[in-house]
């Protein structure tokens, strides 16, 4: 290929190269995302263009190419003034998330519409809502990975914007760019605030918009509570579990490890309600118990590991180490009941006004927590 023999003296080579392109020596990123792309096109080929529409392939390499591109020109300036050179690992600043965000998802829309016009033809509404949504998951996987850029983005958002297309989402422009901003500003001061990582200030994002458009924005408040919570008590006592080590990493900063780990059933649920509006109360009621179930663990963990005692193990009553999977006090099990309590309440009151749905949820959170410590407690 012609990018592979350009020699890196040349004024193409430092056009198009990246900073692991000048250490290479080649243009590599620019060729694996000509073989991404040219993959995409044989999924679309293999299982038809109105399952899998050309549009989305080219809103995942103008996700790549503007959002990406400007992202990283972005994070070599900031980083430059924070360390005055531009070589070593990468730099990742929130600057370069939210103008990655916006040039993303204009660029993918531009380039989805053009395309949509002489190919498939979409309505506008569903291909801005497929280039937001393209492009917070290409910002997520910018700020996971310090590698193969050009491979896992451009893929990775294709195949969560064919995920959604094949949903048939169709959002009011105005309505979905009001949620945008509002999911990202609550990320945003998440991160500020120094309970959120970048990566999971971007996963908080991608939740909050998916949330909100599947089902209602008290479906997201419910979430919010549930990290505000843990949060809180991550904290709790924290230097006492720091010198234990049991203490959580990073001074208690969420990552997108964290935020997947507790709200991935959540989310399912949450799109499976969009999805399938007849199944509505069931749905509910496993978002609820979910939710629940995250708060009561989190909480249980984070409180019970601060007890004086120790702690037995759930399938065998014997004393164990703090920390232990599987082992529960009782200051842990009040926890756990704690947290799976105020999540029913604030759902009775957000949500519905139901007795028998609040014991339900309470009950299933409380329950779930202590049929993860039995599984953990196996492991």
């Amino acid at each position: 290929m012609l990018f592979s023999v350009l020699s890196p003296s040349s004024y193409a080579f430092h056009f198009f190269a990246r900073e692991s392109d000048i250490k290479a020596g080649k243009l590599i990123s620019l060729i694996q995302l000509f073989f991404t792309i040219a993959f995409l096109f044989i999924i679309s080929l293999v299982v038809g263009q109105n399952k899998f529409p050309l549009f989305i392939i080219g809103a995942a390499f103008a996700i790549t190419t503007f959002g990406d591109g400007v992202a990283d020109a972005i994070n070599i300036l900031e980083k430059t003034k924070q360390t005055g050179h531009t070589r070593n690992e990468k730099y990742y600043c929130a600057k370069s998330s939210i103008i990655f965000l916006i040039s993303g998802s204009i660029y993918a829309f531009v380039a989805g519409a053009w395309i949509s016009g002489f190919t498939l033809k979409v309505p506008y509404g569903m291909i801005f809502f497929l280039a937001v949504i393209g492009a917070i998951t290409g910002a997520l996987l910018e700020s996971m990975i310090t590698t193969d850029d050009n491979i896992v983005i451009p893929f990775g958002s294709a195949m969560v914007m064919w995920l959604f297309y094949m949903f048939g989402y169709n959002v009011d422009t105005l309505y979905l760019m009001q949620v945008l901003v509002f999911s990202f500003v609550l990320g945003y001061l998440a991160f500020r605030a120094r309970i959120a990582d970048i990566s999971a200030m971007l996963s908080a994002t991608l939740l909050g918009v998916v949330i909100i458009i599947s089902s209602d924005i008290t479906w997201l408040f419910i979430l919010l509570a549930f990290f505000l919570l843990g949060s809180l008590f991550t904290r709790y006592k924290y230097d006492y579990k720091l010198v234990r080590g049991i203490a959580e990493g990073k001074g208690g900063v969420r990552g997108y490890k964290n935020v997947f780990s507790n709200s991935l059933a959540a989310l399912s649920l949450a799109v499976a309600y969009g999805i399938f509006p007849a199944h509505g109360q069931i749905l509910l009621a496993g978002y609820l118990g979910s939710v629940a179930t995250a708060c009561g663990d989190t909480l249980a963990s984070e409180i019970g590991e601060t007890y004086k005692g120790e702690p037995r193990m759930i399938t065998t009553f014997r004393k164990a180490r703090p920390g232990t999977d599987g082992a529960i006090s009782h200051l842990g099990e009040a926890a756990a009941f704690f947290g799976a309590f105020a999540i029913a309440i604030l759902a009775f009151f957000l949500i519905r006004n139901d007795f028998i749905l609040m014991i339900a949820v309470a009950a299933g959170g409380f329950i779930g927590t202590n049929i993860d410590s039995v599984l953990g407690a196996r492991r």
